[in-house]
């Protein structure tokens, strides 16, 4: 597995300015290692004290033991945790955890940290080996719960979705930098099944359908958003630069990081047929969420999805 086959440990950029060039006779400081992950604690959306609260109130306490495996890459089986009980993600309220890849060290998360969380969202097989370095206290939860506790705190979907969404704009700044590899396909994109989609539908106001023609710019890089979009019917494009990257139908969304953390769009998106699409803010996202967390849970998969589509863009 490549570095960009793996979508649970994206590497960052290095910050602007974070290194400047050593003068003459001065030592060149080491470089960072080259597979340092993006843990969710780089992220300036992550709130320890907010995901502490939900996973002590909805998950389950854990102790471990130095050396204990918490999980396997690549276990087929979706039972890689200590539990035993199916895939889990975690928060450490107390010690280490080692996480490595095929037998190489990754990174060691500590106190305050989430892991494991793009397993549980998407469903899919682990990327990395976690292991406890020392002896800890642990909070986890699987798919079940984080559902139910995403329903108790909407605005920690919303977090978990920034966090994923820093670690996708690190992955569109190389797309739009290059031009893809030939053979490279622009992934069609659902997040919601038609019964959800339905669902969806009947928790938003009246005003939310709009309708676009064929050839419709709908939102531009750069621009400030205020709502996200999920498609009734039609087809809307979504490029990066010079490339598309996605074609999404029914039942898809876009557009979602400016109701998520307010950021300006990072790719445009046009319609290439006649299209009716539902139009969220944030506010009605919320309540939304509130009231039925299986939409949150369908967002959270959708941009798992669109991370793996991402990375094997640079392959």
């Amino acid at each position: 597995m490549s570095d960009t086959d793996d979508f649970d440990f994206t590497k960052p950029s290095p910050a602007p300015g974070a290194a400047p060039a050593p003068s003459a006779g001065t030592p060149t400081p080491p470089a960072p290692p080259a597979a340092a992950p993006f843990k969710a604690t780089t992220s300036r959306f992550y709130d320890p004290a907010v995901a502490a609260r939900v996973f002590k109130a909805a998950g389950k306490e854990e102790k471990c033991a130095p050396n204990q495996l918490l999980f396997t890459e690549d276990d087929p089986s979706q039972k890689g945790g200590f539990l035993r009980s199916g895939s889990r993600m975690y928060y450490i309220a107390e010690g280490e955890v080692t996480l490595t890849r095929a037998g190489k060290a990754l990174d060691i998360v500590g106190q305050g940290d989430v892991f494991g969380e793009m397993s549980v969202i998407s469903g899919r097989p682990r990327s990395a080996t976690a292991t406890a370095k020392t002896g800890g206290l642990v909070y986890s939860m699987d798919a079940s719960e984080l559902e139910t506790a995403l329903g108790q705190s909407p605005e920690f979907a919303m977090m978990l979705a920034s966090v994923m969404y820093d670690r996708l704009r690190l992955i569109a700044a190389r797309v739009a930098s290059r031009a893809l590899k030939p053979g490279s396909a622009a992934r069609e994109a659902s997040v919601f099944e038609p019964g959800l989609m339905e669902r969806l539908q009947k928790a938003l106001p009246t005003g939310a359908l709009l309708r676009y023609p064929q050839g419709t710019i709908i939102m531009k890089e750069g621009q400030v958003g205020v709502y996200m979009y999920v498609v009734k019917s039609g087809k809307v494009a979504i490029a990066i630069g010079s490339n598309i990257v996605e074609v999404v139908g029914p039942g898809g969304a876009f557009g979602e990081m400016a109701v998520i953390d307010q950021s300006p769009r990072t790719a445009r998106a046009g319609s290439t047929e006649d299209t009716e699409l539902l139009a969220i803010d944030r506010a009605t996202l919320l309540g939304a969420v509130k009231k039925e967390p299986a939409f949150a849970m369908a967002m959270l998969r959708g941009i798992a999805d669109r991370l793996r589509h991402m990375n094997s863009l640079l392959g």
